[in-house]
């Protein structure tokens, strides 16, 4: 099952190209993207820091999420919402990213994460909200959580660059880990 027709309907809708054409809205957007990125990943890594206990040890973890939650909602917020237009504006292109397909197999994973964190690990917080280092659960998922969102920031990054692009001469299994429709050479 490919989602290759239905991005390329997609690229084809008046919005599309327009955001796409666009001199000001694209490069707006994308600002915007990675500033809200640097809110929630800046808030995320924080708590995990936190979770680590190897920074803000004075204060429980509880405390933590309280301030920082809402911060990291918000700048989740706009972030999902800035990179479904950009996925918009270039939806081909963007669905045959290798990088990009490797960054959305990193968010899956960051999202299993955290909700095996607030069902398991969390739900016991009163006993160590405040010890300075909270249990191995929980610094597990802290260290999960850096690497995963470290890959996300730098696979999303690497996603502007082309060098593995489906117009680009590259081996089968290239093609096939980007989804790219290669005609046969007779």
């Amino acid at each position: 099952m490919s989602l290759l027709p239905f991005c390329e309907w997609l690229a084809s809708t008046r919005w599309s190209i327009a955001l796409h054409e666009s001199l000001y809205a694209y490069p707006l957007i994308e600002s915007t993207h990675v500033v809200t990125l640097l809110l929630f990943a800046g808030t995320v890594m924080m708590v995990d820091l936190r979770l680590l206990g190897v920074a803000f040890r004075d204060v429980p973890v509880s405390e933590m999420n309280a301030r920082l939650l809402p911060w990291t909602v918000v700048g989740a917020v706009i972030m999902v919402t800035t990179g479904l237009l950009l996925f918009y504006a270039i939806p081909v292109r963007t669905y045959q990213s290798v990088w990009f397909r490797i960054k959305v197999v990193f968010l899956v994973a960051a999202a299993i994460n955290v909700w095996i964190f607030h069902r398991r690990v969390q739900r016991d917080r009163e006993r160590w909200d405040t010890d300075p280092k909270p249990p191995l659960g929980a610094r597990v998922s802290a260290a999960v959580s850096l690497v995963l969102w470290s890959g996300i920031i730098v696979f999303g990054r690497m996603i502007a660059y082309n060098w593995f692009d489906c117009y680009r001469p590259q081996s089968d299994f290239v093609y096939w880990l980007a989804g790219c429709v290669v005609e046969a050479q007779a």
